[in-house]
């Protein structure tokens, strides 16, 4: 009877993987902060506020990749909707800013002003709770959670996947961006929600709160990279990759797809709702806008872009695309587009497994240099069909067992 032994768990993180993640900590906790509120805005070490809130944004881009590498990268499932559960997070944190602001808007009224100037009397019923900032909280996560289990539930059960899946995200998502736009759904019509004041009584302009944001969003991030690397080596992960890579195989094991599948979506869609929740109070504002189809597709590339199926390449594709975005626009706003367009383009061709995959094949190559056994075997062959002498060709590897055996 053949026996098969499982894998053991290791270590979450490998010694090099800890110590990266320590320095990231104490650069987002310490070295940032100190480089903002302590050093003299003339020295060359300052960061300004620009910068932070910069890497703020980015920060928060960046939990939406590493959820997109949930869904893809490791249960084979694209989403190109990602962009509606952060637009909805986003907008549970405006709605709260919004009635932070009481009575200094332009009206002097408890309304937000787009309802004064609408000639609405009372806030709506979907506006109950947003006084509240633990209510938020809850609705942060509840919201988009909530949808993407209904809407995830029925396409995963008639095994919607592939192209159509991704095409039925987009629909949705943009069906969300009319809704939203229309000034009668009591979301600011195309404007949104911006002009905040506040946030905990506390004011949400000055430097110490954009600081306290920036960390926020920070440790946010790190803690999202520590459990999504818990899940993906649990046997939980380890199922949703035998789903991307043989979901079939999967159904006749006795596993159901349905419940693995539903889960990760959910969790994917509320770490998402997370991050527009941070971005909102950072960039000061949140419109339909945010729901675009190309604001969906740049997550994607991202993940794409950093390498799949890895949790610190989407992180590193959000930050290396972001910030070349916000250099090209600035240097060739008319032309960005077709930088993103060409960048996807070229990492689907020449670049599959993204940068990360790139360094491991790199690294791989470098660690042993000799060709696989495989491949020799395949020269030796070439080299007897053309009647060459093979004998010059490296004998095929060969593995000492503790006997002294040859294998």
């Amino acid at each position: 009877m053949t026996s098969v032994t499982l894998p053991t768990k290791g270590p979450l993180l490998s010694r090099k993987g800890w110590t990266a993640f320590f320095v990231a900590l104490i650069v987002v906790c310490a070295l940032a902060p100190l480089l903002n509120l302590a050093v003299p805005r003339e020295s060359a070490f300052y960061m300004s506020d620009y910068a932070v809130a910069l890497l703020g944004k980015i920060m928060c881009y960046a939990i939406c990749a590493l959820a997109m590498d949930l869904i893809w990268g490791y249960t084979g499932i694209l989403s190109l909707g990602h962009g509606m559960f952060f637009a909805l997070g986003g907008y549970m944190m405006g709605m709260y800013l919004m009635r932070q602001i009481g009575t200094d808007g332009n009206y002097k009224s408890d309304l937000p002003d787009f309802m004064v100037f609408l000639d609405w009397k009372t806030l709506p019923w979907h506006w109950t709770f947003s006084g509240s900032f633990v209510m938020t909280l809850i609705l942060i996560v509840a919201v988009p959670g909530l949808i993407a289990f209904v809407f995830g539930f029925f396409a995963f059960r008639s095994r919607i996947k592939g192209v159509y899946f991704s095409i039925i995200t987009q629909a949705m998502t943009f069906a969300a961006m009319l809704l939203f736009f229309r000034n009668e759904t009591g979301f600011g019509g195309n404007n949104g929600f911006t002009d905040f004041k506040r946030i905990l009584d506390i004011p949400i302009a000055t430097q110490g709160m954009r600081m306290t944001l920036f960390v926020l969003t920070g440790l946010t991030l790190l803690g999202f990279f520590l459990f999504s690397q818990w899940l993906v080596r649990s046997k939980f992960g380890r199922v949703l990759q035998a789903i991307r890579d043989a979901e079939t195989r999967v159904m006749f094991s006795g596993y159901n797809p349905l419940p693995y599948k539903l889960t990760i979506w959910v969790i994917s869609a509320i770490m998402c709702g997370v991050a527009g929740a941070l971005y909102v109070p950072q960039v000061g504002i949140i419109n339909p806008g945010e729901m675009s189809a190309a604001n969906s597709i740049e997550i994607a590339v991202w993940a794409a872009v950093g390498g799949r199926a890895t949790l610190i390449g989407p992180i590193l594709g959000a930050f290396i695309v972001n910030g070349a975005k916000s250099w090209l626009t600035v240097a060739y706003p008319e032309y960005w587009l077709y930088f993103l367009g060409a960048l996807f383009i070229a990492v689907t061709l020449f670049l599959p497994n993204g940068i990360v995959g790139l360094v491991r094949k790199w690294r791989a190559t470098k660690a042993d240099p000799q060709p696989s056994d495989g491949r020799l075997e395949a020269q030796r062959a070439l080299a007897a069909s053309e009647g060459v002498e093979p004998a010059a060709l490296p004998p095929p590897h060969t593995t000492v067992t503790p006997e002294g055996a040859r294998a």
